[in-house]
């Protein structure tokens, strides 16, 4: 947006503040935020764009007490030349002015055919060597859009279940998202009405990479055919689905299943199919090294795991799964000729 005059972005912040309390914010967001202890300082990712920017703003605005450690993270993915350039002074700019330290990272490895997933990938591993707090601008618009999109491709609940507000992770590094109750069309409303300016990224209107085509040719056409609000339909759809997960996580929790590296299969017997996806899905991914299978490889070993029948399938080049004796446990291939036929997948 063209702006005549820079404006005073710590009165900006608290207009925008009043505009938007802690009262509207996700809540889990906000009892996280005020119970974190310790130092640790808090990183907000920060694109120029108007979601980030309402973000940063509201961070300051409302936690105070945490400006001297909260930094400004930018990344400058090298696939828009000039434009890519003036989004990283606008964001030196923006966190000069509210008395924090921006750090600017550039993709050394961009090239003109970087897929989405590229980008992405390059994006959070910046973020991730830069702190463990990292806060994020998604909304409501974005929960719609990553909802059809993994439904594209056959997500269960964990994956229809994000962008999740408070995402912890296994190495104790925490993604937080304050802003998913809140629409695009409100956030930028509110910028306007405060005087806010922002960057635009022009690629976001083109077609070429999936997310962009699900905002610009599906989700109007959506929202229509529904006559009602199915953009606020999904995010409650994503809160529902993110209960459900927690219950089934908590329930498996409360089997027996992992004997060290193995998992038992003899304590899924006569459970939910559910459970015992999950429970193969954690043992896959407890394996070191990693491995991944297809789609229709996991399903097979999956029907083998729900019946408990004894089978060894191939995980990788060097490693079988072996079910024996309701365990189930990664053999190297060398270890596993002759008790059962060996299945490739």
């Amino acid at each position: 947006m063209p702006s005549r005059r820079p404006p005073s972005w710590s009165a900006v912040a608290a207009e925008l503040a009043a505009h938007f309390p802690r009262t509207r914010l996700e809540p889990a967001v906000v009892a996280w935020a005020d119970r974190a202890a310790g130092h640790r300082p808090w990183t907000v990712g920060f694109s120029g764009g108007a979601d980030s920017l309402a973000l940063l703003l509201l961070l300051w605005a409302h936690w105070p007490e945490r400006r001297a450690g909260l930094r400004v993270l930018h990344f400058d993915h090298r696939l828009r030349g000039r434009e890519a350039r003036a989004d990283a002074v606008f964001a030196r700019r923006v966190g000069a002015a509210l008395g924090l330290d921006t750090v600017v990272g550039r993709w050394s490895a961009a090239h003109p055919a970087a897929s989405e997933a590229e980008a992405r990938a390059a994006r959070l591993a910046f973020f991730a060597a830069h702190g463990r707090v990292l806060w994020l601008g998604h909304q409501q618009d974005d929960v719609a859009e990553s909802l059809l999109m993994r439904l594209a491709r056959g997500s269960g609940t964990a994956g229809l279940a994000a962008p999740r507000p408070v995402q912890q992770w296994t190495d104790g590094k925490v993604t937080l998202r304050p802003l998913l109750g809140l629409g695009k069309n409100e956030i930028v409303a509110a910028l306007q009405a405060v005087g806010a300016v922002w960057r635009e990224d022009a690629t976001n209107a083109g077609d070429r990479f999936f997310r962009n085509r699900i905002r610009r040719d599906v989700v109007p056409v959506w929202q229509r055919a529904a006559g009602r609000d199915a953009v606020a339909g999904a995010a409650r759809s994503r809160r529902l689905l993110e209960e459900d997960d927690a219950a089934l996580e908590a329930w498996l929790d409360l089997l027996d299943t992992r004997r060290g590296t193995s998992l038992s299969v003899a304590a899924l017997a006569g459970l939910p199919r559910a459970l015992a996806r999950r429970a193969l899905h954690r043992w896959l991914a407890g394996l070191r090294p990693a491995t991944a299978l297809s789609s229709q490889a996991f399903e097979d070993l999956l029907d083998c795991v729900v019946a408990g029948k004894p089978t060894r399938r191939s995980l990788d080049a060097t490693r079988l799964a072996e079910l024996r004796g309701g365990i189930l446990r990664a053999v190297k291939n060398a270890d596993s000729r002759g008790a059962f036929p060996r299945r490739a997948n």
